[in-house]
C-alpha cells in the first residue's frame, strides 16, 4: 500500500481493492492466531487431514480480505492464482478444500473454545497498537447495527444466541414513528475511537438486548485491550469519553460510568410527559434557578410581565467538589441592557449570582459534560466514526450479506471479519509514506515500533 504522507495514520481510504500479494503476506504474519491453530489441531486429533487446520483459515481470512462474497467464490480463486495458494500453505490445486469442508470448518470455529481464542486474537492485535498510538481510545464512541442470519433447525450447542426477528423505530421530536427497520439475525454492538475510527471491542446479541445491557462488558473489553489496570485502579482509565446514543441512557450505565472515571456523552431518553422543568434541588420556591428534563439549568426574571427565562452560563465542572457551575448569564455574556432581575439576583456582587448543581443528586441528568454545550456536541457528533466502522463490517467486508446460516457459523464469520479490520488498521499503521515520489519513503516513529513488533 502506497500512502502519501498527508493522510492520516490509519487512512482507511487507502485500502486497495485488490490487496496485493505482499500486502496479503504481511497481513497473515501479523494475526496472532498460533494458540487458536493449535485449539483447533487437538480438536481434530488424529483424524483424517486432507486439509490442514492453516489451509481452512487461511481460507476465510482471504475470503474476507479479498472480498468474496461467498466462500465458493474465494476458493475458486485459489483453484485459478497459485501464487495465492502458496500463501496460505496450499501446494498444488488438489489441495485446495472443497465448500463442504469449509463450511464444516466454520461451524466448528464459531463454537467454544475456539469462538473465544477468535476473540482473543482480535483483543491481542489491540493491545499492540495501543501501545504504540498513545492516543489511540481517549475519545470513544459506541453504536449497535443490526446483521442478517439465516436460521437453522439444528440448535448450537455452545449456548450461542439463536438469530431471531429485530425491530427498531425512528421516532421525531414529537415521538412520533417516522421510520421502521426490521431484520432478522443478531444485534452487533461496538466501540470505536473516533479519532482513527478502529474497532476496540465488539460484542455480539440476540436481537432482544438492549445497549445499556451490552455496553458495560464492551467498556471493559475495551478498558484491557488499551491497557488499563481493571484490578489496581478502577478509576485511571484510558478512556476520557464515551459517546452514545439514547439507547444506552439509563442509571446504570452513567453510574458505571462514574466509576471507570470515564465522561458519559450520551443523548437522554424523553420521559417527562407533562411537566416541562423542575426547581433545582436545595432552592425553595422564592428561587429562579430551574433545570429542565436534559439537565439545562435556567434563570427567571420575575420582574418582567410574563416572567422570561434565560438559560444559565456554564462555567465549569468541579471535579474536586462533584458540582457543575453556572453562572449569571446577565453578567457572563456582558449583555447591552441589564437584565431587569439584574439588583434582584446579583446584588452587590461583581461576579455575579452563581448556581452550583451536585451531580451526585442525578448522574444521568447532569453528566460531567452537561449536554447543552458546545463541546458535548463535538464530542456527541464523534459518533459518526462508529457509523463507518459499521458501514466497512456490513458492506466492505460482507458481515450483512445474509448468506450464513447458523449460529455458530456466523459468529466464526463475524470473528474473522473483525480479525481483518484490525489487522489491516495495523497494516495501515506502520505503513511506509510517500513524499511526493515513490523512491522518497519513510517511516513514522509507530510505523517502525510496528513493524519491529510484528517483524516485517
Amino acid at each position: 500500500m502506497h500512502i502519501p504522507a498527508t493522510k492520516p495514520l490509519f487512512a482507511w481510504d487507502c485500502l486497495e481493492d485488490s490487496p496485493s500479494l505482499r500486502t496479503i503476506e504481511l497481513f497473515l504474519k501479523a494475526v496472532p492466531d498460533g494458540e487458536l491453530l493449535e485449539s483447533l489441531r487437538r480438536w481434530r486429533g488424529k483424524g483424517r487431514d486432507d486439509y490442514p487446520i492453516h489451509v481452512c483459515w487461511g481460507v476465510l481470512l482471504l475470503m474476507v480480505l479479498l472480498r468474496h462474497c461467498t466462500v465458493e467464490s474465494c476458493l475458486g480463486e485459489l483453484g485459478r492464482n497459485a501464487a495465492l495458494r502458496r500463501l496460505i500453505g496450499i501446494k498444488s490445486e488438489a489441495g485446495v478444500p472443497k465448500g463442504w469442508n469449509m463450511s464444516r470448518f466454520m461451524e466448528v470455529l464459531g463454537g467454544r473454545p475456539h469462538l473465544e481464542l477468535l476473540h482473543k486474537a482480535f483483543d491481542g492485535m489491540v493491545r499492540p497498537l495501543a501501545e504504540a498510538v498513545s492516543d489511540l481510545g481517549r475519545n470513544v464512541a459506541g453504536d449497535s447495527s443490526g446483521l442478517s442470519c439465516r436460521p437453522t433447525a439444528r440448535k448450537n450447542k455452545d449456548g450461542l444466541p439463536e438469530p431471531a426477528g429485530g425491530r427498531k423505530e425512528y421516532a421525531d421530536e414529537s415521538g412520533k414513528v417516522v421510520k421502521v427497520l426490521e431484520w432478522f439475525g443478531y444485534k452487533f454492538h461496538l466501540l470505536v475511537d473516533v479519532r482513527h475510527e478502529v474497532a476496540l471491542a465488539y460484542r455480539v446479541s440476540s436481537t432482544t438486548s438492549g445497549d445499556n445491557e451490552e455496553l458495560p462488558e464492551l467498556v471493559r473489553q475495551a478498558r484491557m485491550n488499551l491497557g488499563d489496570d481493571l484490578e489496581g485502579r478502577p478509576r485511571a482509565s484510558r478512556i476520557r469519553t464515551l459517546a452514545y446514543d439514547k439507547a444506552a441512557d439509563g442509571e446504570d450505565t452513567h453510574l458505571m460510568l462514574e466509576e471507570a472515571g470515564i465522561k458519559a456523552v450520551i443523548e437522554n431518553r424523553a420521559m417527562w410527559r407533562e411537566e416541562h422543568e423542575r426547581m433545582l434541588p436545595g432552592h425553595d420556591g422564592d428561587s429562579n434557578v430551574v433545570y429542565d428534563e436534559s439537565g439545562t439549568i435556567y434563570c427567571y426574571d420575575k420582574v418582567s410581565s410574563p416572567p422570561v427565562r434565560h438559560r444559565m452560563a456554564y462555567i465549569g465542572c468541579e471535579l474536586g467538589r462533584g458540582t457543575l457551575k453556572y453562572r449569571c448569564p446577565s453578567m457572563h455574556e456582558g449583555w447591552s441592557r441589564p437584565c431587569p432581575s439584574h439588583a434582584r439576583c446579583n446584588r452587590d456582587l461583581s461576579y455575579g449570582k452563581c448556581a452550583r448543581v451536585r451531580r451526585e443528586i442525578d448522574l444521568r441528568r447532569f453528566p460531567a459534560i452537561p449536554r447543552a454545550t458546545k463541546q458535548f456536541e463535538r464530542l456527541y457528533n464523534g459518533r459518526t466514526a462508529v457509523e463507518r466502522v459499521n458501514g466497512r463490517v456490513k458492506v466492505f467486508w460482507g458481515a450483512d450479506d445474509g448468506n450464513i446460516t447458523g449460529a455458530a457459523r456466523f459468529h466464526a464469520l463475524l470473528g474473522v471479519v473483525m480479525v481483518v479490520h484490525i489487522g489491516l488498521a495495523t497494516l495501515l499503521a506502520a505503513s511506509p509514506r510517500r513524499e511526493g515520489t515513490l523512491g522518497r519513503m519513510k517511516l513514522s516513529p509507530i510505523a517502525k515500533a510496528l513493524q519491529q513488533r510484528l517483524r516485517i
